[in-house]
């Protein structure tokens, strides 16, 4: 199978380097230079223009933006779109609404193409250790040619059934996740203006019935202040949009969610938008008193 890969962003470029160091034979499009570039020092294939990589690939992976640089890498809307998918197999492993990914499958079929949506659960670290969980649905014999690349990206598959339900689970899990971020930030706030130590915080939180790897990282960030993306705040703002328009859309009062999605936009408009979610801790900050600086876990 010639893999194309579509979009080398925070998580993207450690996807298609995964996939490179395993063998697999990459081409891939960015819009911007410096990714296409690094990926080329991998051993990967680039190009500047979107229907270069639809001449030479069988199948494409898509890990893009949002919903309109999708539809403008695949044509969708012009004349170009059955030429550039015709017979291909488009694996889409961005997250969207489940409304607009089952129109995308719609139109995809259509035009002779075949679909697997994949999106992920996790962050630019799991990204790079190739353990991401990977939400699938489509096409059934594209999903089981897929698995040797999904191997290589990902710790665990779950197949959910017919589109669009890959992608209503990550909206699902999308909202426990950004809304369990705001309350690990809210409760490190508490702590540390109650004066407990960090560490002792941080361990009980680690090794606590709710511990995970998220609350591992996410504190440690919180603690350390150091926000460097594995998770952008824009990105994270975005996905928030998304989940609550579906959250809407079928009369869930999603209360919880709009009270994150509030801090989240808030560091947003005070210019943190390439910072780490773990940023939000920022929006909880009184008085004087500037975090857990210099502490790491």
């Amino acid at each position: 199978m010639r893999v194309g890969f579509a979009g080398l962003g925070l998580m993207g470029f450690p996807m298609a380097a995964n996939l490179l160091r395993a063998g697999f034979e990459v081409a891939a499009y960015n819009r911007s230079a410096g990714p296409r570039d690094a990926l080329k020092l991998l051993g990967g294939q680039t190009f500047e223009r979107a229907p270069d990589l639809f001449e030479i690939a069988d199948c494409v992976i898509l890990m893009l933006a949002d919903d309109r640089a999708t539809d403008a890498v695949l044509g969708r809307g012009s004349p170009e779109f059955q030429r550039r998918v015709e017979g291909r197999l488009i694996v889409n492993m961005g997250t969207h609404a489940p409304a607009w990914s089952k129109a995308l499958e719609e139109d995809l079929i259509a035009a002779g193409a075949r679909f697997v949506e994949a999106p992920v659960s996790g962050s630019r670290g799991p990204a790079e250790a190739g353990k991401l969980v990977a939400m699938v649905a489509g096409d059934e014999r594209g999903i089981e040619e897929l698995e040797p690349l999904f191997a290589q990206l990902c710790r665990q598959v779950v197949c959910t059934g017919a589109v669009p339900s890959a992608t209503a689970c990550k909206m699902s899990v999308n909202l426990y996740l950004i809304a369990s971020v705001a309350a690990l930030a809210e409760a490190a706030r508490m702590a540390s203006e109650l004066g407990v130590e960090p560490t002792a915080f941080a361990q009980v939180m680690v090794e606590g019935p709710l511990g995970s790897e998220v609350v591992r990282a996410k504190l440690a960030k919180m603690m350390s202040g150091d926000f460097a993306a594995q998770a952008a705040i824009r990105d994270v703002c975005k996905n928030a949009a998304l989940v609550s328009a579906t959250a809407a859309g079928i009369g869930l009062d999603a209360g919880l969610l709009a009270s994150a999605r509030q801090r989240f936009e808030a560091v947003l408009r005070s210019g943190g938008a390439e910072l780490d979610m773990a940023a939000v801790i920022t929006s909880f900050e009184t008085g004087s008193r500037r975090g857990w600086t210099g502490k790491s876990l």
